[in-house]
């Protein structure tokens, strides 16, 4: 099934909650969090207060992105604070196994994030044990980039290894991600898109409805 995930990062913080809303009556099912520490990446972002405010404003499924050195110091308190599936960076965690374990403890779902320069190899150990690989398509850090070709071609070799497992994962795709490119996106076996800057940049319901209105268009064509 498709989903479809819209970056907050990228929202009017000053409308957040109406941006919100907007994304949803558009036909958003997921709503993407990006935590940003200053370490693993350069950029810092929001942490727990705004998730709380944002679970307190929408039942859609929260789908956190940790782009933080140990995350696993931080994930109690996502879950308490309204997360429904946690990522976490196979390069930014001391003991990936002991990671999932805490999330999957904490009766959220797990996913595990790949930057661009990271192969596929390294989730391979760990696909019977998570619930979504989180490709990056782009450098994590900041929104509004180009997306790497490289990173695309991922997909269909993450795609095949997960069928090879006979396992249910899901491949979601972060980080240049627009309406003119989406369905590549989605060919190549993505089926949780992510999108920022195409979303919240403009009218949110707008663009919320042309992402949805393209992903309906796949689901009906499967």
């Amino acid at each position: 099934m498709l989903h479809f995930s819209p970056s907050i990062l990228s929202a009017d913080f000053v409308r957040l909650g109406e941006e919100i809303a907007c994304a949803e009556k558009g036909g958003a099912d997921y709503l993407h969090f990006d935590v940003m520490d200053g370490i693993f990446v350069k950029s810092i972002s929001f942490g727990m207060p705004v998730l709380r405010c944002v679970r307190a404003v929408t039942d859609l499924f929260l789908d956190v992105h940790l782009m933080v050195t140990e995350p696993e110091r931080y994930i109690d308190d996502f879950v308490r604070c309204g997360a429904d599936l946690i990522s976490v960076h196979v390069e930014a965690v001391r003991d990936v196994d002991a990671a999932i374990k805490a999330i999957r403890d904490g009766g959220v779902k797990v996913g595990l994030a790949i930057s661009p320069e990271t192969s596929v190899e390294h989730v391979r150990p760990y696909i019977g044990k998570i619930d979504q690989v989180v490709v990056m398509l782009v450098h994590p850090g900041f929104g509004e980039q180009s997306y790497l070709p490289e990173c695309a071609e991922k997909i269909p070799e993450l795609k095949k290894m997960i069928e090879e497992s006979g396992y249910d994962v899901d491949i979601e795709v972060d980080g240049g991600v627009k309406t003119d490119n989406v369905e590549h996106f989605i060919d190549l076996g993505a089926n949780v898109i992510v999108a920022g800057s195409a979303v919240f940049r403009g009218n949110a319901l707008e663009n919320a409805k042309k992402f949805t209105e393209i992903l309906a268009k796949k689901e009906s064509a499967k």
